[in-house]
This record gives structure tokens, C-alpha cells and sequence, in this order.
């Protein structure tokens, strides 16, 4: 079955993420195109439902409609990334706010879910008023939608972000996966005719009867995908734990679930917010200014890894290339920086730095660096260009090689 036009618009939408926000799921999203299942019926278990097909369950996601719920979501990412001391986090929060701007901004905050454990409290009331908080030790960050107005607080810091929205908030509410709905809603964009879908029995999940649906690629040769399973809700069509394993077998390298939820209407105030006396607020045009500021004063002249130009708005505006069908699809970006990474010796500045984490390799495209994790991997070559995908480092290396 072809894609019609909405779904071609998602996979668009689907792909842009992928190239600007290094979120797991995201990349087995690349190429999702017709929807092929397997018909299997729900195995009898605990607790004892009515059978039902993949394709049914698959439309019970679609048609789920929850307007209003409050609970607690717990998600776990293990990207097998090197121990850095803390470098890896932070260098993401550098570079999501380009060294500038506020620590409450979403696009910088939420990054922290890419890696680790994390609690989130969430809280929904229909379109216009939604609520994440992430609970840290000592801490607490909210990202607030109510209305026309999206509030982002760091406790830590007592900073304050402020945006007003046409779009309902989802703009911000789209920049990072965050709840089982999200990143199942990434995971179901890949299933085409190179997969498997079926249910594997019943389960419960924060008291909630739920069926599980699995997801596998029916051919797992060069794909890091082992299988997705997504816990659904029984009775709402909602997605209520995701939890995605790689090929390599080990600990999920996504597990995202709730362990507690309510589908009642949340208390008004709880969608309430005012800046707490002190802080500091950045409204979000003074902070795409200051951004803008940054990226020019880093740009120094003989800089090699410049702040994106015209080629890297081409790539947002119209996506990257894709090699590859299914679970083995690879995107490929012209980074514009012709090079590639250095090695670790000569220069030990951050980029040789960088380079000595990877493993260098070489083919018809010359040289490259390919870094590797449990489930995306990203071949880094000399002449500018970036191949990145849910698929194995010779799998990168071969497409590479012949551009297919």
C-alpha cells in the first residue's frame, strides 16, 4: 500500500527530526514507507483479553484520542556511549544552546533524555494546555503549554523561558520524544514490507490491562534493531510503555514507561505559571538573537567546524538523502566541512579528541571516522559527507562505497 499524501508529509517531518535532533528512535523512522503485517492474534495470558489482530491494534493506536491524563513516566536510554565524565552531556547541552541563551530553553534541555535515567512527571488537558517535568535530585524542569503562552523553568539555575505559540504548542512539544506516545509514534513510521508487526500476548502496565505489540525487521542482516515492543492500552488505544532492543541483545536501548497514569482532568492550576521572583527570563526571540550572536563569534577565521550555512539550511529545508530501504535505511548529509574528523595524534585539540573515539576506515570515498553506539552509527568521511543509520559499521562503510 502506497503512502498517501499526509503520510508522505510525516515521513518529510520524520526525516527533518532525524537531521536535527540526535534522538534514538528517530533514525528507525528514516524511511518508513508501505505498511506490510504480520496477522497474528493475541496469545491468551495475564491479563485475559479478547484477541485482536496487529492491523487492529495498529488502528486502535491511530484512533486514540486521550484529551486529559496526569502520571509519572520513567525513561531509560543506554547508548553504550564511552563513560566521559560528564563530557557527553555536556557537550549536547553546549551545542543545543550554541554556548548562549537560557538553561531553561526546551531545545537544550530536553536533550538530556538521550542519555540515562530520567523521571517525568506529564500532565495533559486537551490541545491547549500540557505539562513535562523532568525530576532531577535536586532540581526540577518544567516545560509548560497553556494557552498561547510556552514557559520553560530551571529550578537549578531560576531561569525562565518564554515563547507564545500559533501552532498549540507543538512546535516545542514535537522537539524531543518524551512519553511511550511519542516514540511509538516515531517506531510505527518505519513499518514497511522489511518488517514484522504481530502481538505478542498481554500485560499490565501501571495497573493498566494492555496489550503488547512487537515490531521486528523480518531480515535483521545490517540492522541494529533487535525488536520494538509497545505495551497499548486495552481500553484507550494508548501507548503506555515502549521499550526498543538492539540486535546485539543486552539492556533495552530505549525503555520508556509509565508507572503510573490517570486519564481524569487535571486541576486547572496545575497548567499555571508565573516567574518566580529573581529569576531570569529569556524570551524565545531575545534567544534565537543571542544564538545567532554566538554561532558568529565562534566562527573565527581557519575554524574547520563552523555554525551550519547555506548547505545546512538546504538539508533542513528539504531533508536528507536516503540509501537503503526499511530497517537498513542510512541518511546522508553534506556537512559542508571537507576533511572530515583528525585523528587523535598532532593536534590534541577537541577535534583529534573527538576523532580518537571513533575507528578510522577507508574505501572508495576515501577516509573516514565511523562512531558507533548499541543502536545508531554515523560515518564521518573527508570529502564532507555524513552517512548516518540504525544499521551496522560495514553496512555504513558499503554504502559509502557505492552510494546505494
Amino acid at each position: 500500500m502506497a503512502p498517501n499524501e499526509s503520510e508522505a508529509d510525516d515521513l518529510r517531518t520524520g526525516r527533518r527530526k532525524a537531521a536535527r535532533y540526535v534522538v534514538p528512535v528517530t533514525v528507525v523512522g528514516v524511511a518508513a514507507a508501505t505498511i506490510g503485517l504480520v496477522p497474528a492474534l493475541a496469545a491468551s495470558g495475564d491479563p485475559n483479553l479478547p484477541k485482536i489482530t496487529a492491523q487492529q491494534l495498529i488502528e486502535k493506536i491511530a484512533k486514540s484520542d486521550v484529551q486529559q491524563l496526569s502520571g509519572t513516566v520513567k525513561v531509560s536510554t543506554d547508548l553504550g556511549l564511552p563513560n566521559l565524565g560528564g563530557l557527553e552531556s555536556g557537550l549536547a547541552s553546549g551545542a543545543a544552546r550554541g554556548g548562549d541563551g537560557s538553561s531553561a530553553d526546551p531545545t537544550s534541555k530536553l536533550t538530556e533524555l538521550a542519555s540515562g535515567t530520567h523521571t517525568l512527571r506529564v500532565a495533559a488537558d486537551g490541545e491547549d494546555r500540557q505539562k513535562v517535568s523532568l525530576i532531577e535530585s535536586a532540581a526540577e524542569y518544567s516545560l509548560i503549554h497553556n494557552g498561547k503562552d510556552v514557559w520553560g523553568y530551571d529550578s537549578k539555575s531560576n531561569e525562565v523561558f518564554h515563547g507564545t505559540t500559533a501552532d498549540g504548542g507543538k512546535k516545542h512539544r514535537d522537539e524531543v520524544p518524551a512519553t511511550p506516545k511519542d516514540f511509538a509514534d516515531e517506531a510505527l513510521k518505519s513499518v514497511d514490507d522489511t518488517t514484522s508487526v504481530k502481538v505478542d500476548g498481554t500485560a499490565q502496565v501501571a495497573g493498566r490491562d494492555a496489550y503488547k505489540l512487537v515490531i521486528e525487521p523480518k531480515h535483521a542482516s545490517g540492522t541494529t534493531v533487535g525488536a520494538i515492543s509497545i505495551a497499548v492500552d486495552a481500553k484507550t488505544g494508548l501507548p503506555l510503555k515502549f521499550t526498543l532492543t538492539p540486535a546485539s541483545g543486552g539492556a533495552a536501548v530505549v525503555d520508556a514507561g509509565f508507572t503510573q497514569v490517570s486519564f481524569g482532568k487535571p486541576a486547572a492550576s496545575t497548567f499555571d505559571f508565573t516567574p518566580p521572583k529573581g529569576a531570569k527570563v529569556t524570551e524565545e526571540k531575545d534567544a534565537a538573537k543571542e544564538a545567532a550572536q554566538g554561532a558568529e563569534r565562534k566562527a573565527g577565521p581557519g575554524r574547520q567546524f563552523h555554525e551550519p550555512g547555506a548547505s545546512h539550511k538546504d538539508l533542513a529545508e528539504n531533508g536528507p538523502k536516503v540509501l537503503g530501504k526499511g530497517w537498513n535505511s542510512i541518511a546522508v548529509f553534506d556537512t559542508g566541512n571537507k576533511g572530515g574528523i583528525p585523528s587523535s595524534s598532532g593536534k590534541g585539540d577537541l577535534s583529534g579528541f573527538l576523532g580518537s573515539l571513533g575507528d578510522q576506515v577507508s574505501g572508495k570515498f576515501g577516509k573516514g571516522t565511523v562512531f558507533s553506539t548499541r543502536l545508531v552509527n554515523a560515518l564521518i568521511t573527508d570529502n564532507g559527507k555524513a552517512y548516518v543509520g540504525a544499521v551496522t559499521k560495514d553496512t555504513l562503510v558499503k554504502a559509502a562505497n557505492t552510494g546505494q
